[in-house]
């Protein structure tokens, strides 16, 4: 009898170690992933309304939003703004598609679901792609483009998103220059409102307007948020024309732009890869942050 209350005191200890060691780990940034006939959901442990939302409409461009911020506070993305109604929270447009214009019409006349899909649902991270064909005049798929997503939550509460975009061309596709298109994200930005953007060369605001750069970290005022919200695009050294020009709209609309220094093709049949991070934070710009995170990815 008393052997067995002296194993069981040597174990309780143990016992006590093993439930506070864990249990703050596990509750911390879980994340649950729920798949709608619209729209894929993520959730944050604790966090009743879902921090981000990928939208997949049947006769429309998918997108992301809203994006909220750590933990759940503010959000961070804009959906149809009247300054710029095509911009829809975060979403991959390119401009000028064998003539086509795939950035200001996100509608079903430009775009078609073949799928949505969850791909893989851990505590830590989540995984989902959308397949949309990019349709011709005609009504028939001129491009199929994927978007991989894959989504975790740093131990301080980042969030951060992982694209990969593949465009596979159903026909030759010539991509011509333009401006802007691609990747792009729309924060709450309103008059008199503060924003900023620095790029990964110390470039501010409308300076970073047409320049390259590893990355770009836009900040914003965000509603109910005492500290600035800021989302950072990042672009992989492995994609054609790294360190790629940049759009900066006069309303803080930020993506990098493929197609700034010129055309670029696709021959019938093939793919063309883009991948680019996002990390989703909160307060001053953080150089050590944004670099630390750039480093672990682009390598």
């Amino acid at each position: 009898h008393n052997m067995k209350t002296l194993k069981l005191m040597k174990f309780i200890p143990i016992l006590l170690i093993y439930l506070y060691s864990t249990t703050p780990v596990e509750a911390k940034n879980t994340l649950k992933i729920k798949k709608g006939d619209e729209k894929i959901d993520v959730f944050l442990e604790g966090v009743n309304e879902p921090i981000v939302t990928q939208n997949t409409k049947n006769g429309f461009r998918p997108y992301l939003h809203p994006i909220q911020g750590p933990g759940g506070n503010g959000i961070f993305t804009q959906y149809s703004p009247g300054h710029h109604k095509h911009q829809t929270g975060l979403y991959w447009g390119l401009t000028r598609v064998n003539s086509r214009d795939y950035f200001h019409n996100p509608n079903s006349k430009y775009w078609r679901k073949k799928s949505a899909t969850v791909v893989k649902r851990s505590d830590e991270k989540v995984e989902w792609k959308t397949i949309y064909e990019m349709l011709n005049n005609e009504g028939q798929s001129l491009m199929t483009e994927t978007q991989s997503w894959v989504m975790s939550v740093t131990d301080n509460g980042e969030i951060i998103l992982d694209l990969e975009w593949k465009g596979h061309a159903d026909e030759k596709i010539t991509v011509s220059k333009y401006y802007y298109g691609g990747l792009f994200l729309r924060m709450p930005w309103k008059r008199n409102i503060v924003a900023e953007t620095i790029n990964s060369n110390g470039d501010k605001n409308q300076a970073g307007e047409g320049k390259s750069a590893n990355w770009v970290d836009l900040g914003m005022e965000i509603a109910g948020l005492e500290k600035m919200g800021r989302i950072v695009i990042y672009d992989h050294p492995s994609n054609d024309g790294f360190p790629n020009l940049w759009r900066i709209d006069g309303q803080f609309g930020i993506g990098p732009a493929s197609a700034r220094r010129g055309n670029w093709t696709i021959n019938k049949g093939e793919n063309k890869i883009f991948k680019h991070r996002l990390v989703v934070y909160s307060g001053k710009h953080n150089k050590p942050l944004v670099n630390q995170k750039w480093k672990e990815w682009s390598q």
